[in-house]
């Protein structure tokens, strides 16, 4: 499949790439397929990526990995909520949402919303994860700026 996104401009995804949210993402329920991208030539995938929709190019939502900035992230999520994922076999991919405001001091992820995705059916949920213990705004700006001066 080809489509013209915003960020990346034309690009070729191949079908084994798609990720079905059969339920949408928060806000989004029309927007069930995704593919997951970043900027090869200015980084290495490990830090911020985004979730393009292939019903809308122009809309990718920044995520990232959340152990990048919360090492200890591990939400309770009820099994009966990832059924719709299909078996684990490849275990998990965990991502969460990063805004990115003009004030990149301000940048944050939503550890509350979790993205969950299952690799060997590329079936994926985003939910809401009931504790306390992970707020909708986590400041990231400090963290990554640590990490990227102990990288030197």
């Amino acid at each position: 499949m080809e489509i013209t996104t915003k960020l990346f401009g034309k690009v070729t995804i191949d079908d084994n790439r798609i990720i079905n949210f059969p339920g949408g993402i928060v806000g989004f329920p029309d927007l069930q397929n995704f593919a997951l991208m970043y900027d090869s030539e200015n980084t290495d995938g490990n830090s911020i990526n985004f979730l393009v929709s292939l019903e809308e190019p122009a809309f990718a939502l920044p995520v990232m990995a959340p152990e990048i900035v919360c090492p200890d992230y591990d939400p309770m999520v009820p099994d009966d909520l990832l059924l719709p994922l299909g078996e684990f076999t490849e275990g998990v991919l965990i991502l969460v949402t990063v805004t990115v405001p003009h004030d990149l001091k301000k940048m944050s992820v939503n550890l509350m919303a979790p993205v969950i995705i299952n690799p060997a059916t590329r079936k994926a949920i985003q939910l809401i994860v009931n504790d306390d213990k992970y707020p909708v705004k986590f400041p990231i700006y400090d963290i990554l700026a640590q990490a990227k001066e102990k990288a030197k």
